[in-house]
């Protein structure tokens, strides 16, 4: 049998991890029956391909099988024409879950990690507003006025925040994070990031939060000053789409990044879309409504908050929304 027949979309066991700023929404929003664990969960991993954490495929023939495996066994015609066997899945697909703030953050770009050492790895990403509760806020770059200087004196104080970008969180919205931003994703927020594959991550204050055990986490001043970028003012932001309509919308959200590009999907009906001319595999992920993602009798269904891999020779696919009105879907590609 042809391998290009054998793949077909598919759907991975979501690969959670508990935390001290962990929420909730992942369950009132999205429906998810979650492990029981000590720290509440604030991260679920839809597709990973690290050494401490695998996604095991869970729909279809190829179900149980590693992305590793399958990358190891079809390459190219997985990934796309510029990744052969043994390469390693290039994107890292989560879902977050804020109950409180997260460590204000840095990620290095290549060159920081070359000056860094110690296996860092470059990590841009970006992400989508799923669900926010009020008063929900996005902390991400400096503000055009602030200095080194007033960043480092006021790291442990409650300065701070006037040297950096607050934006209110709305769902459709989406943040660019390029490696170099200073960022934290505030409480009540749910969000879907899409980052390169990498987890290397600096905190620059952990707002005086202390572990079960009374103890702080460790902070990383060194190496995030080293990090950021402090030339970079822009605005992080990519404003939602606003209104509605009686026919699919097409808007583009991250286009210029040579790492991923994500389009925002606005559906009433049926979307026809081809891998056969992107030389890539497409992720679809659903937002805010469930969908069926595959060709003739080879579907998989999507609820809110899931990705599924289509495959870079799957060719011709459609996107089915399940439910009346306009349906979300993300689609990244590299």
């Amino acid at each position: 049998m042809n391998d290009e027949k054998i793949l077909y979309p598919l759907c991975f066991k979501p690969v959670y991890k508990s935390v001290i700023w962990g929420g909730n929404q992942l369950s009132t929003v999205l429906g998810r029956s979650l492990p029981d664990t000590e720290d509440p969960i604030g991260e679920s991993w839809e597709i990973v391909d690290r050494d401490d954490a695998q996604s095991e495929v869970i729909n279809g023939t190829l179900q149980g099988k590693s992305i590793r495996e399958l990358i190891a066994e079809y390459g190219s015609q997985l990934l796309g024409r510029n990744f052969g066997k043994g390469s390693r899945f290039p994107l890292l697909i989560k879902l977050i879950d804020a109950g409180q703030r997260l460590s204000l953050q840095v990620h290095p770009d290549a060159a920081a990690c070359r000056n860094i050492g110690n296996g860092a790895e470059p990590k841009t990403e970006m992400w989508y507003i799923v669900a926010a509760k009020p008063g929900a806020k996005i902390i991400a770059g400096l503000n055009t006025k602030a200095t080194r200087q007033q960043l480092i004196s006021s790291l442990d104080t409650d300065e701070i925040e006037n040297h950096l970008q607050v934006f209110n969180s709305e769902p459709g919205d989406a943040f660019f994070i390029y490696s170099g931003t200073i960022h934290a994703i505030g409480a009540g927020n749910l969000l879907l990031e899409i980052q390169q594959n990498s987890d290397t991550t600096y905190r620059v204050s952990d707002w005086g939060r202390k572990d079960r055990n009374g103890q702080p986490r460790e902070l990383h001043l060194e190496q995030a000053m080293e990090a950021i970028d402090f030339m970079n003012r822009t605005s992080p932001r990519i404003a939602g789409v606003s209104g509605s309509a009686v026919h699919n919308r097409k808007f583009p959200v991250i286009n210029h990044c040579p790492f991923f590009k994500v389009d925002d999907l606005r559906l009433t009906g049926s979307w026809l879309d081809s891998t056969a001319h992107s030389g890539s595999f497409h992720l679809i992920s659903a937002i805010n409504g469930p969908v069926e993602v595959g060709s003739e009798d080879c579907f998989v269904s999507l609820e809110p908050g899931a990705t599924c891999l289509v495959p870079a020779v799957f060719g011709s696919y459609w996107v089915n929304p399940k439910r009346s009105g306009e349906t979300t879907v993300l689609k990244t590609t590299l």
